[in-house]
């Protein structure tokens, strides 16, 4: 019961955000995320940490709160939260608190992710004659501008932290429930869409206290220590059932590598590898042999590294485990320091957040698959497609526009992977091209799943799409992409799923509406030779005139199994939807596909 109410209390925090916020990357991606902490009664009660650049060094999730449940939303951001609540926590001890206030961060060698993701913290006080710290409400919403050298917040060219946008160590956005106006009008200062990231930021403040308010109505109806008892219980539970599920998986060393396509500045191929070392009930993950940290803004902070890793452990043990810090309790994370799964600063990052991390799920699951492939899944789209737009629209005023694209999941040994999914660590929605049209000077030209891009298996993976946006008014486009050399691998005999691909049509291209209706065998020209369409970087920076398209064709997601054994029926049924056409069918199957679908009938 304890446990089911604490999970509504974060289920309504997200409510709360989603239709308090200004914008549509949170109203209708839902690119946020929400959760709850229990505070011990033995919280510490220092009188505070001084902002020090390696403050990150001390930091241990769960030290002063443990994460006792979550709203269900994106992996990336609730496995890293813990690391914001231990730098807030740090910075502002127990004693140093009071009722009403609330300390926001998003500096990611402090406990945050990458600098868009702006997460606010607030306690949660019971009425005493000395009122008592018992509860951390917190949550993380991405900002589609928070400065920086480009547009949105996304410079794929950046080198360094300070060229992503404002730095925030943690500070008091609200104090005694008053507004510090110096921190909102020095945020407002920084950035290009000021009204947005107030409103934004005003939703994230009525987000928890609507947590405080149901958090304390638990309080009052069961008693402090009786929800304290309940608590420990639940996250007991959890490390209980994980732990049970760990120790089901063979005893071994599973070692599994891939690559990150490129930083965006020349350095390629950068490898990940993980080393999964199952020990009973519990697992080490060891990232020895990931490549260094590199110029290019592709670097994921320790937080990052350690949420993809938890995702991953939760993928391969029994989904009903409620989700909190008992499931962490079996794992233990090594990462080689200034490598790329655990940069110094200042190491540009913004793409270790929104890139990295994929790849990092991907190898730590390859590892487990290896332990047990049935546990696992072929690789996903393995990227987020990170477009961001951004310049003034025909009345002058400035937006930003951000966005991550859907992709193939990959095939598992239950079925076919989903077709257009936003995979792994993003779970977000994408931008109703209703709301895109109306909110930005942009205009939405295709929007379509891309046949063919799942890999062949027993079980195909799902496919990737095709979407293409015109830019109405002069705007700055930054591209943050990856799988565009190295494709999504398959597992178990399957085929890797299609790399990804970004095209520029320049205005007045008739051939975007041709290419449109041709799919995916159109005539194209990837080099530009025409001077009217060309192939794209995917991590790149451009400007755009009025009128050019961008269009991205996602990845695929691998197969899972024998391409020879997949039930014809199953192919034919993609024949007639359009996933495959006629010429893979012969291709990768062997089959005739007019034979094929006259059986069928």
């Amino acid at each position: 019961m304890v446990r089911n109410a604490c999970a509504a209390v974060c289920e309504e925090m997200n409510a709360t955000l989603v239709r308090t916020a200004h914008s549509p990357n949170v109203t209708e991606r839902r690119d946020c995320s929400c959760a709850l902490f229990d505070v011990p009664a033995t919280a510490g009660d220092g009188e505070g940490s001084p902002p020090t650049s390696n403050a990150a060094e001390r930091l241990t999730p769960g030290r002063h709160a443990e994460m006792v449940s979550q709203a269900e939303n994106m992996p990336v951001h609730l496995g890293a939260m813990p690391f914001s609540v231990a730098a807030a926590l740090e910075r502002f001890p127990p004693a140093t608190l009071s009722p009403g206030d609330a300390v926001l961060l998003n500096d990611p060698y402090r406990g945050g992710a990458h600098l868009p993701d702006l997460t606010l913290v607030t306690p949660v006080f019971v009425d005493r004659a000395d009122p008592e710290l018992v509860a951390v409400v917190a949550n993380r919403a991405h900002h589609a501008d928070v400065g920086g050298v480009t547009a949105g917040s996304v410079a794929a060219d950046a080198t360094e932290i300070y060229q992503e946008g404002v730095r925030v160590p943690p500070v008091k956005l609200y104090d005694g429930g008053e507004r510090v106006e110096a921190v909102f009008e020095t945020l407002r200062a920084n950035v290009r869409t000021p009204d947005e990231r107030t409103g934004d930021l005003r939703a994230q403040a009525a987000a928890n206290r609507t947590g405080r308010r149901r958090f304390r109505g638990l309080v009052a109806e069961h008693g402090i220590e009786t929800l304290r008892t309940a608590l420990r219980e639940v996250k007991a539970y959890s490390e209980r059932r994980t732990r049970s599920e760990l120790d089901a998986l063979p005893d071994g060393e599973y070692a599994f590598e891939d690559v990150l396509d490129d930083d965006g500045h020349g350095n390629e191929d950068l490898p990940v590898r993980a080393t999964v070392t199952v020990d009973g009930d519990a697992v080490t993950v060891d990232f020895a042999g990931t490549a260094d940290q590199t110029e290019g803004p592709v670097n994921a902070v320790r937080a990052v590294t350690a949420s993809a890793t938890y995702y991953a452990v939760r993928c391969v043990t029994d989904p009903s485990v409620p989700p909190n810090h008992g499931c962490y309790r079996p794992v233990r994370i090594e990462t080689p320091r200034r490598s790329l799964v655990d940069p110094e600063p200042p190491a540009a990052v913004v793409g270790g957040n929104l890139e990295t991390s994929q790849r990092v799920t991907d190898v730590v699951l390859g590892a487990f698959a290896r332990a047990d492939p049935e546990r696992s899944v072929a690789a996903c789209q393995g990227t987020m497609n990170n477009l961001t737009l951004g310049g003034t629209d025909a009345d002058g005023a400035a937006y930003t526009f951000y966005e991550t694209q859907a992709g193939g999941f990959g095939g598992r040994a239950a079925g076919d992977g989903t077709d257009a999914v936003h995979v792994h660590m993003s779970n977000t929605l994408n931008t109703p091209a209703e709301v895109l049209e109306t909110a930005y000077p942009l205009r939405v030209r295709e929007y379509a799943l891309r046949p063919d891009s799942g890999g062949a298996g027993r079980f195909r993976g799902g496919l990737g799409l095709v979407r293409a946006i015109e830019a109405r008014e002069p705007a700055v486009c930054s591209l943050l992409a990856d799988r565009q050399r190295n494709a999504p691998y398959g597992l178990a005999g399957g085929d890797p799923g299609a790399t990804g691909e970004t095209h520029l049509l320049a205005a007045g291209d008739a051939s975007a509406d041709a290419d449109a209706a041709e799919g995916e065998d159109g005539d194209r020209s990837e080099n530009g030779d025409d001077g009217t369409e060309r192939r794209l970087p995917a991590k790149t920076t451009r400007r755009l005139d009025a009128g050019d398209v961008v269009r991205l064709r996602t990845p695929g997601g691998g197969g899972y199994g024998d391409p020879g054994e997949r039930d014809p029926a199953a192919i034919a049924r993609d024949l007639r939807l359009g996933k495959v056409t006629p010429e893979r069918v012969r291709a990768v199957y062997g089959l005739d596909p007019e034979e094929l679908l006259a059986s069928d009938d």
